[in-house]
């Protein structure tokens, strides 16, 4: 790692800000919507590369004219991340064990960044258009859920380096199979009725791309869209090109259109409170470790496997 300031605070501020935690409470996630041990999240399949961490970032002392958001993380012992566990092999409900346990490479991500702080990953699930309220809110001190990089969102909220980067496949719309050569153009579209998720950089993008009399129809998942689509109540779904290659696969009547946004894909990015800098660097310095060591593409083939052996619909 290049960056060196993050990781001199934990050693000291562990000694008094997170006494009480036992050695190995980093890797204990907590899910917010319950109370009990058994209910404690557990993550998607476990690789060698993703347990193979360094030490915790260093924050002995907090840089010149700073803020003390790294720190209050530190002393609270506890990383709160929201994120819709709707979104699989993104993030996503696993009940398998009788207990509800988020997983997923987003869920991975956000553990591996607490466990490099070391503190506990407490995730706090809700739709995903609320999470940048909590986020300013203070109800989280993260959002994990597959955000992609917009200035809107840079304006509201502090963005983290790309994470995900090796994800080319840019945003486009998914229709059914025997339509796509009809939607090559944005034209095309002209009249029709297209699902996005709320909150979404495939809503903004068909907002802003598409023909002016095209019907928007918000939803809350990607998964309800999907059914919109197939039982013929919307005419196109607004996703990424790696949803759609991946939900084609679990409904092989859609496909996605040969049109595709005005759109360059550099992967996805955490959201933290706008101001909250000293977080922000820490966060930058651990996702950049995770980019070296393609420690996010193994969490997402893990979870995508997860999620084909429970019967759980990839998007």
């Amino acid at each position: 790692m290049k960056k060196q300031f993050v990781f001199a605070m934990a050693a000291i501020l562990s000694l008094t800000a997170l006494s009480g935690c036992s050695s190995n409470s980093a890797s204990a996630t907590t899910a917010a919507e319950t109370t009990t041990a058994a209910e404690t999240t557990t993550a998607a399949p476990e690789t060698t590369a993703a347990a193979d961490t360094t030490a915790a970032p260093d924050t002995s002392a907090k840089a010149e004219g700073g803020d003390e958001s790294l720190e209050k993380v530190l002393q609270a012992g506890k990383l709160v991340m929201g994120t819709s566990p709707d979104f699989a092999p993104w993030e996503f409900k696993d009940v398998s064990s009788g207990t509800v346990e988020y997983v997923g490479s987003d869920i991975e991500l956000g553990k591996y960044i607490a466990e490099q702080l070391g503190v506990e990953l407490e995730i706090k699930p809700m739709e995903f258009s609320a999470i940048l309220q909590a986020i300013n809110s203070d109800t989280v001190d993260i959002g994990i859920s597959g955000f992609a990089y917009t200035e809107e969102r840079a304006e509201a909220m502090n963005l983290s380096t790309n994470y995900n980067i090796n994800s080319k496949a840019g945003q486009g719309l998914l229709v059914m199979k025997d339509q796509v050569s009809v939607y090559n153009t944005a034209e095309a579209f002209a009249g029709k009725k297209v699902a996005t998720q709320n909150a979404s950089l495939q809503y903004k993008l068909a907002t802003e791309q598409l023909p002016s009399d095209v019907t928007i129809q918000p939803v809350t998942n990607v998964t309800d869209g999907v059914m919109m689509l197939t039982t013929g109540k919307v005419d196109a779904l607004a996703v990424s090109g790696d949803n759609g290659a991946s939900l084609a696969k679990t409904y092989p009547e859609v496909a996605m259109a040969e049109f595709m946004f005005d759109y360059t894909n550099d992967g996805n990015v955490i959201g933290i409170k706008k101001g909250n800098d000293d977080l922000t660097a820490a966060i930058n310095e651990i996702v950049e470790k995770v980019n070296e060591e393609g420690l996010y593409e193994q969490w997402k083939q893990e979870a995508t496997e997860l999620a084909d052996s429970l019967g759980i619909k990839t998007n």
